[in-house]
């Protein structure tokens, strides 16, 4: 093999053509045959005419040392038992189903002296760019066991599989197969009768496009990158809800001309209005601010169809028909619904000077173009939360905090981090800045909103995405990659979420 590696000069792979015949039929036989004879010319004049694209050759120098054969099928079709006759038609490939679903294989090959240069891999890589081009569902195929006669007479072949996907068993098909992010969905006896060596089985092998896209009849394709705004809130005096609401329509103004699909105000963002009733006491004065939460609701739902944008309206207090008092916030969607969130853990502070109680609501929320969850502050310092809307498939989490030191921004921030890579998801945090002189128990701000990202190569490699500066009013504008958390999931250096011992634990929500 080394010789034949210092005589490589060029290595490409293109797409059979007919003149390629001649040197195929010389230089290969059949892996799926029943007899020791390739492909007939009328065979492959049938493959590059109803499927040219999927007919490829791997060329070394000039000369053809590889060749992979493919057609397209439904998946309903191949996704049980089946025969290799039975999904090539005869061999007639009239199997081939132009709207259908899956690429399907039908042969791989590489010459012998070739063998070892990892030159199938750049076939399989062309057959995945050629899977998500077409959007289809899968690459699937019946894979040989070549080694399996080896140890047939002491173990099944689930078992035998089993033991090649922990290394202990090499097989030099299925072991190339699962490195190359195949897996294996079902034995499937009789798959090829002649195939002594697998004593007559095949795996069938799979392989996911996760850019597939269902057939829909929208008209526009749901967004993959989405872009977010942050609104570091500068605390002031206002006298008036009115007051309020204009600073509030100009971020959401500024925000939205920048195209942004989401805007994010922070926890406790009305608080100044809290000093018209210091007289009260604060226990007192906090439920006067509660008095204000359903018709900031419904501006916020003027502004997000107005503005046409998905606001969420960092959190407030708000008095439940209980009698309780509890922090709470609004997803208001573009096109006038909204759900309400709730903050789960309250701090120590908001017990004894308020009397909040910690909300029971753990969800995630379908926006027109994320699945998105909202932690409030407190509540993103246990991981429990966001492992849970994870789960549920979240995508971007959103946190509105108020922190008045350093110290606990320091552990919002930090844990907003943490919450990015073991979710494998982004975090956006936007927090208030600024001094309330006349407002019990909301003395001073320090925030420094961000969004945060996992740590892999197609991030940044500390994981910040995008950071405002610390302690000033500014909104911050940020895209983020939907797809790339697509990517990280299936091949990322690491895996959080699908790498979880769930034979050694679990985490449920309890009902």
């Amino acid at each position: 093999m080394a010789d034949t590696m210092h005589k490589i000069n060029k290595v490409e792979v293109r797409n059979l053509q007919m003149e390629d015949y001649g040197q195929l039929a010389q230089s290969f036989t059949r892996v799926y045959a029943d007899k020791d004879v390739f492909w007939t010319r009328e065979q492959i004049r049938k493959l590059v005419t109803i499927f040219p694209e999927g007919q490829i050759v791997t060329v070394v120098d000039g000369r053809i040392v590889g060749c992979a054969l493919s057609i397209i099928v439904d998946y309903d079709t191949v996704k049980g038992d089946h025969t290799y006759a039975k999904v090539t038609g005869g061999e007639t490939f009239d199997t081939h189903t132009p709207n259908g679903n899956i690429l399907y294989g039908i042969e791989v090959f590489i010459h012998p002296d070739y063998r070892g240069l990892r030159l199938a891999r750049r076939m399989y890589d062309y057959r995945k760019e050629l899977c998500e081009k077409l959007n289809l569902k899968a690459i699937m195929f019946g894979g040989r066991i070549p080694n399996y006669y080896k140890y047939a007479d002491r173990m099944r072949p689930k078992e035998y599989i089993g033991k090649v996907r922990s290394r202990e068993i090499y097989d030099p098909v299925l072991t190339f197969q699962l490195s190359n992010d195949f897996h294996v969905r079902r034995v499937m006896p009789n798959y090829l009768p002649n195939d002594e060596e697998s004593c007559h089985c095949a795996t069938l092998l799979q392989w996911d496009n996760i850019y597939y896209q269902p057939p829909t009849q929208e008209f526009v394709d749901k967004k993959t990158t989405v872009r977010v705004g942050l609104v570091q809130w500068q605390m002031r005096t206002y006298k008036t809800l009115d007051d309020v609401f204009e600073q509030v329509e100009f971020f959401v103004d500024a925000v939205s001309d920048y195209k942004s699909d989401f805007v994010l105000f922070p926890e406790y963002f009305n608080a100044p209005l809290m000093a018209r009733f210091n007289d009260l006491g604060e226990a007192q004065s906090i439920r006067g601010l509660a008095q204000y939460t359903e018709e900031i609701r419904d501006r916020f739902i003027e502004l997000a169809i107005s503005y046409n944008i998905n606001i969420i309206t960092g959190s407030m207090p708000y008095i439940k028909s209980d009698g309780g008092l509890y922090n709470v916030g609004f997803l208001c969607r573009r096109d006038g619904s909204y759900d309400m969130y709730e903050k789960v853990h309250v701090t120590p502070d908001e017990v004894k000077s308020w009397g909040l109680s910690g909300g029971r609501m753990v969800q995630t929320f379908d926006t027109d173009c994320a699945r998105i969850g909202v932690l409030i502050c407190y509540d993103v310092e246990f991981p429990e939360l966001s492992r849970i809307m994870a789960d549920q498939g979240m995508q971007i989490l959103f946190v509105p905090f108020l922190t008045d030191t350093q110290n606990g921004y320091s552990r919002v921030r930090v844990c907003a981090q943490a919450r990015a890579i073991e979710n494998e998801c982004f975090v956006a945090i936007a927090g208030s800045v600024g001094n309330l002189p006349r407002v019990h128990n909301m003395d001073i701000q320090y925030a420094q909103s961000g969004v945060f990202t996992p740590c892999d190569f197609a991030f940044p490699t500390d994981g910040k995405r995008a950071e405002a500066t610390p302690n000033t009013e500014m909104i911050l504008v940020s895209d983020v990659d939907l797809d790339l958390l697509n990517e990280l999931h299936t091949y990322g250096s690491v895996r959080n979420l699908r790498d979880r011992r769930h034979d050694l634990y679990e985490l449920k929500l309890k009902r």
